[in-house]
């Protein structure tokens, strides 16, 4: 059995892509989207290339660009195989996807048009919604706990992965004649103790782990220490009759910032005031977490069998069209606004911080990674003035950045998870990690179990 690393290696975080070859039977477990700038978008191809046409199945750990970004691709390279996934995977996967198709559309046009004024010839789309459209026919969704057939002498169980709705992390096991052989993906690991949704899962026995280091080298500022600091920015926003800008994520991290005021307005430790929710994508997902209950903690549910949501909420207002949009500038006193893009790279984020960061009571209120470059980035550094849609815009407000939200284990948190699978000697590979953090997760496995981790290469094959 060889399994080669199509994505998310040698010290790549996107791309996760990853082929178990057996002599009867191919699966592709995750087909992300490198992301990045222009070298990586260089390698969004096919795994595979033309042989994947020849592929059995897929397997997804979750819906995140990053992880199925290149399932369009794949299917005009002629794979009409099943994707097996949770069902929550299944609608967050089609949202994302559909998304994706919009701003590769979007993103494309401009781009021609700078290439027609130049006199080169247009570039097409990486992909359209009819290549989507066409692949999520494919989709099957599966139980969590129950070992599902995928392939010749191939079965896989998924477990709870604690990142975002319906993830999942994977056994696979693999027979070929009289051997089995054990394979577990961890896909990406949630932190402990994060609120909605219940904590990853593990498995026990397994002859080789794929395992994301991510955040590898450190740990996360705890999560209730974040809540404070956010619900004191609040009482401060609010007395200066302030403004409060959240470039926020559309999926996971504004559903956690939604239901997380609505239990600071139900603890009544800030007075209710408008609250905005300023993203199509971010407004789909809200429902799709509205349907998928089953998927939250013990906490979550409490939470929700204790007052009314509706309630807690009354001043939550969503902002689907453009025009719902532009009418948040006409709000006056204190106010919270959450718009993509996270980064604040794109998206009506950028309105409102154009017409907010130059007043001394805004507050813009960091929750996310922030890439270098991005002008998220550029808020944090503390740079005194930044550019928006070509205009010079002085920050005068406060921007607080908490680094308790994230999605993602971090070191104790992926050693612990780990730490049931130690007793098997399993072979490691660490994936999904730059390289500083891989080598860091590598030494503390090393020192803790006396294993020695394989940090693959991008298309590496590895002979199991």
């Amino acid at each position: 059995m060889n399994l080669t690393f199509h994505g998310a290696a040698g010290g790549q975080v996107t791309g996760s892509a990853y082929l178990i070859e057996t002599e009867t039977a191919r699966v592709l477990v995750d087909c992300g989207l490198f992301q990045g700038g222009r070298p990586a978008d260089l390698l969004n191809k096919a795994p595979g290339g033309r042989t994947a046409a020849n592929f059995d199945a897929v397997v997804l750990t979750h819906g995140h660009l990053d992880h199925t970004g290149r399932l369009p691709l794949l299917g005009r390279a002629g794979f009409t195989g099943p994707i097996h996934t949770t069902p929550a995977t299944v609608e967050m996967a089609g949202l994302i996807l559909r998304d994706a198709a919009k701003v590769q559309l979007q993103d494309g046009e401009r781009k021609n048009r700078k290439r027609q004024r130049a006199g080169l010839a247009p570039e097409p789309p990486l992909f359209e919604s009819a290549d989507v459209e066409r692949i999520l026919r494919q989709f099957r969704p599966v139980p969590y706990h129950q070992p599902v057939p995928v392939a010749s002498g191939i079965e896989v169980t998924f477990l709870e992965a604690g990142h975002m709705l319906g993830s999942a992390c994977l056994q696979v096991r693999v027979r070929e004649g009289t051997r089995e052989q054990c394979l577990v993906f961890s896909g990406d690991l949630g932190p402990r103790g994060a609120p909605i949704l219940k904590d990853a899962e593990t498995f026990h026995d397994a002859d080789a782990v794929i395992l994301e280091s991510t955040y590898g080298d450190r740990d996360h500022r705890p999560f209730r220490e974040t809540v404070d600091e956010f619900v004191e920015i609040l009482r401060r926003a609010t007395s200066e009759g302030g403004r409060m800008i959240v470039p926020t994520f559309a999926v996971g991290r504004a559903q956690t910032l939604t239901l997380l005021l609505a239990w600071v307005f139900r603890k009544r430790l800030v007075k209710p005031f408008p609250v905005f929710l300023d993203s199509p994508m971010a407004i789909e997902a809200w429902k799709i977490y509205q349907r998928h209950h089953e998927l939250f903690d013990e906490d979550m549910l409490a939470f929700l069998s204790e007052g009314s949501l509706q309630k807690d909420l009354a001043t939550l207002r969503m902002a689907s069209t453009a025009d719902e949009s532009k009418r948040i500038n006409d709000v006056e006193g204190p106010c919270l606004i959450m718009a993509g893009a996270g980064m604040c790279n794109a998206g009506r984020i950028l309105h409102h911080l154009k017409a907010g960061l130059w007043k001394p009571n805004t507050h813009v209120i960091i929750v996310g990674f922030q890439a270098a470059g991005s002008l998220g980035r550029r808020l944090v550094d503390g740079e005194s003035r930044v550019k928006i849609h070509g205009e010079v815009i002085a920050v005068k407000g406060t921007v607080h950045t908490l680094g308790g939200f994230s999605a993602h284990a971090g070191q104790t948190d992926l050693l612990a998870w780990f730490s049931p699978l130690a007793a098997a000697r399993p072979k490691v590979f660490l994936t999904h990690g730059e390289d500083g953090p891989r080598r860091a997760l590598a030494a503390q496995l090393t020192q803790r179990h006396r294993l020695k981790p394989v940090l693959p290469g991008l298309g590496e094959t590895h002979s199991l």
